[in-house]
């Protein structure tokens, strides 16, 4: 009987040790739990923000570094596996599925939500309204001075800035709305979004390319402080552009398809097994996540909209 005690102390004492022993690590790698960087493109950076607290609020022993980066680096950290998460302004294309495939890397890609590129000028500027063929003229080159867009405007040569040089936003600007035409403008790469702000408030001449994001957010102390230091524009599909056919970035206008620079914004997944990266795209993809993206000011992929009236100035 004594025997029998002891060895069943032992047993007890060895699973005891021994499931503590196991499993135990609070950061181990399931979807809601572990420790990842994931790349994103700097233009998206209030909406990563915004996820990651309330899924870092919720999973308490997950950590997610994101790298904040231009596009073409976050697709290619995602190629050399160094994130196997990244949110972008384009799926894969068919020369990466390859690349991937070739690994034996089977892709998840989830349209997440429609951004928006939003151009905002000096509260000085009084052309608050532009149309694409202007937008598209001034990028190219044709168009130098805010006086071949309004003959009575006091400001002469102007100056386009963006968020860096490998920006997706400028690459989105020649794809779509130049048709691949070669940018010679008075075009200038700074550093980010926060940049192209502070430069618009600064020069009257300036006209700022950014993502909306970065404004739309009106519980965002910080957003609000950059509309009162600059003006975002309307644009018009036809010529001329004027109040009543030219839209600025809301939701609605996104949504009716109004705002013509609109594009969508992915999260890209290539992790083999459903581990933390997994977990947070399905978060991303969730109605929490969701609902999340639609206070950022963009359209969620998903989540009802409720259509108001709006003025037409933000």
């Amino acid at each position: 009987m004594k025997l029998l005690l002891n060895i069943s102390i032992i047993l007890l004492l060895w699973f005891g040790v021994g499931c503590k022993g196991i499993n135990r690590d609070p950061y181990a790698d399931t979807p809601t739990t572990g420790r990842i960087s994931i790349g994103v493109d700097a233009t998206f950076k209030p909406v990563a923000e915004a996820e990651l607290m309330v899924f870092h609020g919720l999973y308490r022993y997950s950590e997610i570094t994101p790298l904040y980066r231009p596009e073409s680096e976050c697709f290619k950290m995602l190629m050399d596996d160094s994130v196997r998460l990244i949110l972008a302004s384009r799926p894969l294309r068919n020369a990466e599925k390859e690349q991937l495939a070739a690994k034996q890397i089977l892709p998840r890609q989830v349209r997440i939500a429609t951004d928006a590129v939003a151009l905002v000028v000096n509260p000085a500027n009084p052309d608050t309204n532009l149309s694409l063929e202007t937008i598209k003229r001034i990028i190219t080159g044709k168009i130098t001075s805010w006086k071949q867009v309004n003959k009575e405007s006091t400001l002469d040569e102007m100056s386009v800035v963006f968020d860096h040089k490998n920006s997706s936003i400028l690459s989105y600007m020649i794809d779509s709305i130049c048709r691949g035409e070669a940018p010679t403008g008075q075009l200038y790469a700074l550093d980010s979004n926060l940049d192209v702000v502070d430069y618009v408030a600064r020069n009257k001449n300036a006209l700022g390319l950014i993502g909306v994001s970065w404004i739309s957010d009106r519980d965002d102390t910080l957003q609000l402080s950059f509309l009162r230091k600059i003006r975002v524009v309307a644009i018009s599909e036809t010529e001329p552009a004027t109040p009543d056919n030219s839209y600025q970035p809301y939701q609605a206008y996104i949504y009716e398809g109004l705002y013509p620079l609109s594009r969508n914004l992915y999260a890209i997944d290539s992790e083999p097994r459903n581990g933390l990266a997994t977990g947070f795209l399905s978060f991303l993809a969730s109605d929490k996540g969701q609902r999340i993206i639609l206070k950022t000011g963009i359209l969620p992929a998903n989540a009802p909209i409720r259509l108001i009236n709006v003025r037409k100035d933000i």
